[in-house]
Formats: structure tokens, sequence, C-alpha cells
């Protein structure tokens, strides 16, 4: 005779739902569902007091059929009338959604889509906002060379949310490769900025812009309308179809000699050496006989004011940053910004030659850029050797910068984070000014509402903003469609 069997134990089928989710529900839950169709048996093969062993068998499949069928319609039939299901188009009810200009991790906003989307892609790859500010800064080289470019100087403000420093970059005081022309300083800039608070490596960076130097970029809007109002002189072949004409929007151009330079300088292993083999080729076009000896980029503490909100910072000299700080301390003493929402020394038609972009992330960490060439197309000399356009840059004209951070308290590191840089106008100053001002007088709970909305009439050129706010990044501009963004 066969050994007797205890009776057969069942897994519960459970209906999962994440709000019932417990360490008791981990583990295995059994109970019997249905009398042991192997149990004790009689010596005609029927189960005692039951049905045949095969029928009954039979029967225990169908309900458990039964039951696993009932579960699963339940289940189906949930899923289907909550919110978030598949083909509704609604996210899943775990997610959130979010408005223009708002992204959960971190955002880049520059005047080329192409190059927020570089800058966005180098994010996502691990890099910091100090690699995709430098990144998209050397994308907007490639493709906007009427504001930007190698041969245009930089300035920089970069708040590290982790330390809680905030430092500047700057290019130095303006210099003449020659007469007219603006000595490039771009490279070891933005290399010496990369070298100390960059995380990707450094020709990562330089992937994107170079490919597209090399293959060639869509002529956008800007860069069409700026040809158009230019002319050709001096930019043929780069910009020009072959009867001489510029190139329109959507046209391919390409750069490659720019290219070269790009693959030189990610070669490089220090910022002095990524800046000199570009201006060896330069002194060579010009028949000089060398490289400039001036004085180098450099990073320093940003200037600082405390504020009832906060911390403020921005570039030293030459900047236009302490006269920034001058006319906001003023404006503390006098009780506010000017009733006057558009006041009339800031109607001052600024120069198109110049470029700004930001990053930020959630945590709090914001780099701000900007550059200039000092006119359209800077000094309209383009370098056969290298495919740069110089600039045309003096002392007095390199002033004009003066990217801005407001942090709100030092000693909390989920405080709101605001930065604010602009361009194309030489009273940027007193734009930021006013900008800031009203932003504090009305502050925004939401930054992808945009700036305040005084500045529009009051700027010539751009003005961006980027924000960290309830652990997302915020990023809008002025004019509003002026700058694309890019977050993940």
């Amino acid at each position: 005779m066969e050994p007797e069997a205890g009776p057969v134990l069942y897994q519960k089928l459970l209906v999962w739902e994440p709000s019932l989710e417990s360490e008791e529900e981990e583990e295995e839950i059994s109970e019997q569902l249905i009398p042991d169709p192997w149990g004790p048996q009689d010596s005609s093969g029927n189960k005692a007091g039951g049905l045949p062993g095969a029928w009954a068998r039979l029967v225990a499949a169908l309900l458990l059929l039964a039951i696993g069928f009932s579960l699963a319609v339940r289940q189906l039939h949930s899923i289907s009338g909550s919110p978030g299901t598949l083909g509704s188009g609604a996210p899943p009810p775990s997610r959130h959604s979010h408005g223009p200009g708002v992204y959960p991790h971190g955002a880049i906003i520059s005047p080329a889509a192409t190059c927020s989307h570089l800058g966005q892609e180098l994010l996502v790859a691990g890099g910091n906002v100090v690699d995709a500010g430098i990144g998209a800064a050397l994308c907007l080289a490639v493709v906007h060379p009427h504001t930007t470019g190698l041969g245009a100087m930089f300035w920089g403000l970069f708040y590290n949310s982790s330390s809680g420093n905030s430092t500047a970059l700057t290019s130095g005081p303006a210099q003449t490769l020659a007469p007219g022309l603006g000595l490039p300083l771009a490279l070891p800039a933005l290399r010496l900025l990369h070298t100390h608070f960059g995380r990707l490596p450094w020709p990562r960076l330089l992937v994107g812009p170079t490919t597209l130097a090399q293959e060639g970029f869509l002529v956008d809007t800007s860069l069409a309308r700026a040809l158009a109002a230019q002319g050709t002189k001096g930019i043929c072949p780069l910009l020009c179809r072959t009867d001489g004409t510029p190139l329109g929007p959507g046209a391919r151009a390409i750069n490659p000699k720019l290219a070269a330079v790009l693959h030189r300088a990610a070669l490089a292993p220090t910022p002095d050496l990524t800046g000199d083999a570009l201006l060896s080729l330069l002194a060579r076009d010009l028949g000089l006989e060398g490289p400039s000896a001036g004085p180098r980029p450099t990073l320093e503490p940003a200037l600082r004011l405390p504020v009832p909100q906060g911390i403020l910072f921005t570039t030293p000299s030459p900047s236009a940053g302490p006269e920034l700080l001058e006319l906001l301390e003023a404006a503390q003493q006098s009780g506010g910004p000017s009733p006057d929402p558009c006041p009339p020394r800031l109607l001052a038609v600024g120069t198109t030659g110049s470029s700004v972009l930001a990053t930020v992330d959630s945590g709090g960490s914001v780099l701000l850029l900007t550059s200039s060439l000092n006119s359209s197309f800077g000094s309209g000399h383009l370098s056969p050797s290298t495919g740069v356009l110089l600039s045309n840059l003096v002392a007095k004209s390199a002033a004009w910068a003066c990217p801005l951070i407001l942090h709100g308290r030092l000693d909390d590191n989920e405080a709101d984070v605001l930065g604010l840089v602009a361009s194309g106008t030489p009273a940027v100053a007193r734009v930021m000014t006013h900008t800031l001002l009203s932003h504090l007088v009305r502050p925004q709970t939401h930054a992808q509402q945009g700036p305040t909305k005084s500045p529009r009439p009051c700027i010539q050129g751009t003005l961006l903003q980027v924000a960290a706010h309830a652990e997302h990044a915020h990023v809008s501009s002025v004019p509003s469609g002026c700058c694309p963004s890019q977050g993940f």
C-alpha cells in the first residue's frame, strides 16, 4: 500500500496593488484551497466519502483555473479603470508631469537647439553642469559664428551646490593679436574651467562640436538673418554659396579647418597647450612671429553681496560685475526698484556679437557662460588655416558681461538658487539690476513662468533665467522663443 500523503498546499493568488506592499506580504501565503484529491481512499479506489480520484483531480484543476481567470479579470478591470493606462496618453499613476522648461534632474538653455540637445546628451552621459555648458559653448562656436566662436572672449560664473562656493571665469583684459583683431582665449578658458570642475573626460566634450564642423550643420534662422544683414565680405567660402551669396535657412555649412583645430585641442594635455596650436596657426596666417604671451584666463572667487533674500554672486573686473553690485546696493539703500517698469536709461541698442547659455541641476549647481565677438561676426576676418572668425574686442568693449546668481541661504543646501545671464546690450548691468529687483519684489513661485515681464521692452538682446526650485530645474528666457531648452 502506498504511504499516506499530507494535505497539498497551494500558493494563494493575490491581486497586486502598490499600496498593499509590505514585508509581511513578501512571505509566501499558503492555505488548503480544496480537499486533497490524493488523500485516503477506500479499497475500491474512491476517496473516502468523495468522488473517484480522476474526477477529483479534474474538479481541482477546473476550480484552480476558474479562480485564476476570475482574479485576472479583476486585475485587468482595475488597471483599465485607473488613470495612465496604456494607450491613454497619460503618465502612470506613480509619475507626474511637468510644464515647459521644468525638468526633474537637470537642464540646459542656449540660443541653438542643436547645442541645447548636445548639452543634454552630456548630462545624460553622466556629465555635470560644467560639462554640459562647455560642450554647448563649443557647439555654439561652430553653429553661431556671428555671435561667438573660438575667437571670442568668455566669462563664466559657476555655483557648486556641493561645496557652496561660487567661482568666476575671466579671460583677462582684452588683448589684440594684431591691430583690430582680438586675441582668442576661448579654448584655454573653457579647458581651465573643465580641469577644475568638469566630470567627463575633456575629449568627450569636443566630439559633438568636432563632428558638426566636419560633417556639417544646418544654418538656422538666427545665423541666416545675420548673414543677410552682414553680407559675405570676409567670410566666404565658409558661409557662402558657389555664386558668392550668403547661405539661407536650412542650408548645410561645413568647417573642416575648425574641426581639425578642435580635434587637436581635444588631445592637448593642459589648458595652456589647448590654445597654443590655434595661436600658432593664426600667427602664421597673419605673418606674425609667434603667439602672444599675454595674460591667461583665470578662475577666482566670485564677488558677493549679502541681501535680505540671500547672497548675490557675480564676476569681478574686467566685467560689469562690480557695476552690477553697486547698482544693487544703491537700490537696496533706496528701498527698491524704480517704479517705472522700464527706465529710459535701459533702452540701449546693443551689439549682436555676443552669446549666452546656462545650465542647472535640481541640486542647485548652476553654470552661466557668456561670450562676445564685440560685433556680428567680430572683425569679419576669417582665418584660412583655422576656420576661426577673430573678434574685434578692445578693452572698453569687453566690460559688459555680468552673470548673476542668487542663493537663498548658504547654510541651507535645499534653498532656491536663481541664475540670470544676459547679452546684447552695453546697459546689461542696469537690465540685470532691474530684473533681479523686480523678481525679489514679486517672487516667482514657479520659474517656468519666466522672469518678470518688465525686462521685455528693456533689453535688445537675450536674457536667460535658470533656477533650482522644489527639487526641479527650471529654465526660461526673454524673449521667450529665443532659446530652446533641453533636460532630463
